[in-house]
């Protein structure tokens, strides 16, 4: 890194260089709020080092001219982030079978580099978003599904039914969701056969709050799928620190723009919140 002067790790604990394969950190880009062009700019020249991935949660680039988008992924490049698309790709199956296709090209025109598939949302067979995987990754784009811990009560498999193959009677729509982790792992384990590059968790019953974390669920899902391959979004540095005390630096999480720095020095070891530990004192000066 040599941007940065990193004072304070061993040397066999350094963060490696981007592109990162593990300790991936996405931050949110304009959702809640739209950001400007000079905004972001001064994001990545700040702590673009820190920043593996930009997201556009909520289908947010959709709002955005073309212009705008593009100059925004060519920026992001420049400073070897990725970026990502959020909950959008549910809308474009309205124009039928063929939109989502239109929808990966139009992506990729725009300079995104993964498309993220929120698997709630969609409210698909597992059969079509294991083709609509297959179709991202044709693309030559990386695919992200995202699972929740809670499915609608209809699609989950009642015992002896779970084996893929298995015919599994149709069932009308509940308006009822429970939870079930095996479930989430299984249509994971499918997604990455598939060609998925990584598998987001969302935070709602699982990581919203640091009070409330689901540490068996978060171990379970670890354990199956691999550090690796799963990010987990950390609402707030309180839930950030709790993976990174019980995971370590190589855990890979989604987070607000705001707390890119708060989780860059909590990812090196025993250096807190103190950022000039990472910066270097140079970084200060005026």
């Amino acid at each position: 890194m040599s941007a940065y002067l990193w004072k304070s790790f061993d040397e066999d604990e350094d963060r490696p260089e981007k592109p990162r394969r593990s300790g991936v950190t996405e931050m949110r880009g304009p959702h809640y709020t739209l950001s400007t062009q000079n905004v972001i700019q001064e994001i990545f020249e700040s702590v673009g080092q820190f920043v593996d991935g930009l997201k556009f949660s909520g289908g947010s680039h959709s709002l955005l001219p073309r212009d705008f988008m593009k100059e925004v992924t060519e920026m992001a490049h420049r400073h070897d982030v990725y970026v990502s698309t959020g909950d959008w790709a549910e809308h474009l199956l309205r124009k039928g079978p063929s939109g989502f296709k239109e929808y990966v090209e139009e992506c990729k025109l725009l300079g995104f580099d993964t498309i993220e598939l929120n698997v709630g949302s969609l409210d698909v067979p597992e059969e079509t978003l294991l083709r609509y995987v297959r179709l991202i990754k044709n693309g030559g784009l990386r695919a992200k599904p995202q699972f929740a811990v809670k499915f609608n009560k209809s699609d989950i498999p009642i015992t002896g039914n779970r084996a893929f193959g298995a015919y599994i009677v149709p069932k009308p729509r509940s308006s009822e969701f429970v939870e079930d982790v095996d479930l989430l792992i299984r249509r994971a384990e499918r997604c990455l056969e598939a060609g998925a590059d990584m598998i987001m968790i969302d935070a709602d019953d699982v990581s919203r709050h640091a009070e409330s974390l689901r540490a068996d669920i978060i171990a379970k899902i670890i354990g199956r799928l691999g550090l690796e391959k799963t990010m987990f979004e950390a609402s707030n540095p309180q839930t950030s620190e709790w993976f990174i005390n019980h995971y370590g630096p190589k855990v890979n999480l989604f987070v607000d723009h705001s707390q890119v720095m708060d989780l860059e020095c909590l990812r090196g070891r025993n250096l807190g919140k103190n950022h000039s530990s990472i910066l270097g004192s140079s970084y200060f000066r005026i």
